[in-house]
């Protein structure tokens, strides 16, 4: 039996290029994530740290120069492991001083269809995405039912247009939206926010995927909806096995739905690790960036003395201008004396302190 990851990421790298400042955003800076088959493995960090583009980048839906430029995905299929961005090197030239990325050539062509390459047949088909904005993500020219079916029908084994109706159908109604039959011949335009999340939901499913990654599903939606959009990814990974990635900033969403959590901050994984490790730190090993995320869940026990919710301090990191210490050194309040010259000159390692639990704090790195 095959006991590889089903997805794993390592040193994932996607920059792109700010003319007016001359210079690189370093929007995913060498991830390394994985997710074993059956998991809901969690991302969450604040807006701007890396959560979306990480996985757009390995679903090859970065358009914008210069994009991914190094790294390595390896996707675990029934008889291969195969790399996702395998040859794209190939096409990349990347110059660097004193470890820095300072400038990067492609060919962007060719780049391209080595990429169109790489993902035929296991984007959309093996991997599928619920995009954030669903209304904005599904064509407006066409019904709900319409790009069901085309997913079906691209996807699976189901050919003809009546097989594939009757399946879009099925899907509709596994999502539970209301009244299927008449919302199969609506437009994405003609249905509330909730709705569209459903009716996206059912397009990815649709195509019989393995790994599901869902962008920020509940985001714009009001408090009612988001819990049935989360109830209802929860009730599909219990009945389908379907695995799930599930990028969000609500740290509640995230400790509800998942069994792995990633924490990430300024381009790079700050802290990953089983979801009640994370979440409760019961060994008392926690990052303070996930610490602080904790303690900005909107309940009572983190409600101020003044009455006010807990946030944090200072402002979200400049993927421009990246320090060469700690990434959130210049917010962390748990530096201290024996450390702060580390903090403040040197990047942590991802150091592992329990079983699966790691942490890139220098607090944590000799242990």
């Amino acid at each position: 039996m095959n006991n590889s990851p089903l997805l794993k990421i390592e040193e994932l790298r996607t920059y792109f290029y700010s003319r007016t400042k001359q210079a690189f955003i370093r929007s995913v800076d060498g991830v390394d994530l994985e997710v074993n088959k059956g998991d809901t493995l969690g991302i969450v960090g604040e807006s701007g740290s890396g959560k979306s583009v990480s996985m757009l980048s390995i679903m090859g839906l970065i358009a914008a120069r210069p994009g991914i430029i190094t790294g390595q995905v390896w996707y675990q299929q029934e008889q291969a492991r195969i790399n996702l961005l395998a040859g794209l090197q190939d096409h990349v030239q990347v110059s660097k001083n004193d470890g820095r990325i300072m400038s990067v050539e492609k060919t962007d062509l060719a780049w391209q269809r080595r990429l169109e390459k790489n993902m035929l047949g296991i984007r959309g088909k093996e991997i599928a995405m619920i995009f954030q904005n669903p209304k904005s993500a599904m064509n407006p020219f066409f019904t709900i039912g319409h790009q069901i079916v085309e997913n079906i029908t691209r996807h699976t084994q189901y050919k003809s247009r009546k097989e594939a109706k009757e399946r879009a159908l099925y899907w509709l109604e596994r999502v539970k939206i209301d009244s299927p039959q008449l919302r199969f011949y609506n437009y994405p335009y003609g249905l509330s926010g909730g709705m569209c999340q459903r009716a996206m939901i059912a397009t990815a499913l649709s195509s019989e995927a393995k790994l599901l990654i869902a962008d920020e599903p509940t985001t714009g939606l009001d408090a009612t909806i988001q819990a049935r959009i989360a109830d209802l990814l929860e009730e599909l990974r219990a009945q389908t096995g379907v695995t799930i990635v599930l990028i969000s900033h609500d740290m509640g969403v995230i400790g509800r739905l998942s069994n792995k959590i990633a924490v990430m901050y300024g381009g790079r994984v700050m802290e990953s690790g089983p979801a009640q490790a994370v979440i409760d730190h019961a060994d008392g090993k926690s990052h303070p960036y996930t610490e602080a995320l904790l303690k900005s869940i909107p309940r009572e026990d983190n409600m101020s003395s003044q009455g006010h919710l807990n946030s944090i301090d200072g402002e979200v990191l400049d993927t421009i201008n990246v320090p060469r210490g700690c990434r959130f050194a210049s917010r962390c309040q748990r530096i201290n004396k024996s450390i702060e010259k580390m903090c403040l000159n040197e990047e942590p390692p991802l150091a592992t302190v329990s079983d699966g639990h790691k942490i890139r704090c220098w607090h944590f790195a000799g242990v």
